[in-house]
């Protein structure tokens, strides 16, 4: 798949979650994921109780394969950028964190999902939290601009990894640091799955070997690179993902597929810093 390709139906994936949220997800509708079901969901990635009441209603899709806040130890006044945003999930619970005197900017490349974060942020009177439509690729920010960086579940979807890590470096602070929640793969996947776009949008075959990803964040420039957590992606989360649920279903994968499938990828959170020296 060429890299144009691969973001084109990416975007078109996540805008129909976008849509499809928006149209007619809520607290009983039964034609997609129900607020409570979400609600669980951020509960199994490590999201507490407060953090999940105490973000705008719709904010919250039930994607993401950890928690990059918990790990991030965020302190009031600081930059948060995040990087493939969303609805504005993590972005109002780092909002909360840092302060009416702190920031967060969240990029994401899905103009609905923008549309609808912005809608959530002034639903919620955020106005420490902006959103800015870019690729993670290429962040429309400034250079050394923020004191943190998180993504959940997002750099897995970019068909140029190396590219996006370069792109997190310059805009951290020297001294700012990563806190990525992330999948990646402890074997190779079988070629069905690699060569499947619907694969693809649903975190699966964009992902990459555990230590070809943790050698391009060293590649960067980060230093002190580590991975602070790292567990079976619980696969049963897929379900939640309309593109992921789709390729499973289109590809007919039998359920000791998905179990073998699910020993090959782990679910990992990885901490960086920017030297506070750069030559």
């Amino acid at each position: 798949m060429k890299d144009e390709e691969i973001k084109k139906a990416v975007r078109e994936g996540y805008a129909k979650t976008a849509k499809r949220n928006r149209s007619c997800c809520g607290p009983v509708n039964p034609c997609c994921k129900s607020t409570d079901e979400a609600q669980d969901i951020g509960k199994k990635l490590g999201y507490t109780e407060d953090e999940l009441k105490g973000i705008p209603e719709g904010a919250n899709l039930g994607l993401g394969c950890g928690n990059p806040i918990a790990l991030a130890s965020l302190s009031e006044g600081e930059t948060v950028l995040d990087l493939g945003s969303g609805a504005g999930f993590d972005c109002f619970i780092a909002a909360n964190k840092v302060g009416p005197n702190g920031r967060v900017i969240g990029v994401d490349m899905t103009p609905e999902m923008i549309e609808k974060a912005r809608e959530n942020a002034s639903k919620g009177n955020y106005e420490n939290v902006e959103f800015r439509l870019g690729e993670v690729e290429h962040l429309p920010v400034a250079d050394n601009s923020a004191d943190v960086l998180i993504s959940n579940c997002v750099i897995n979807l970019a068909p140029d990894k190396r590219m996006v890590f370069r792109e997190a470096f310059r805009a951290l602070k020297p001294g700012g640091r990563i806190m990525i929640s992330d999948i990646v793969l402890l074997k190779e996947l079988p070629d069905c799955i690699q060569s499947s776009v619907e694969a693809y949008v649903g975190c699966i075959s964009g992902a990459i070997m555990r230590d070809e990803y943790l050698s391009a964040i060293k590649a960067a420039g980060f230093r002190e690179v580590r991975v602070i957590d790292e567990k079976s992606f619980p696969i049963e989360l897929l379900s939640n993902d309309p593109a992921a649920k789709e390729f499973i279903e289109l590809l007919k994968i039998p359920a000791e597929t998905l179990k073998e499938l699910a020993r090959s990828v782990v679910s990992i959170s990885v901490y960086g810093v920017k030297p506070k020296e750069t030559t």
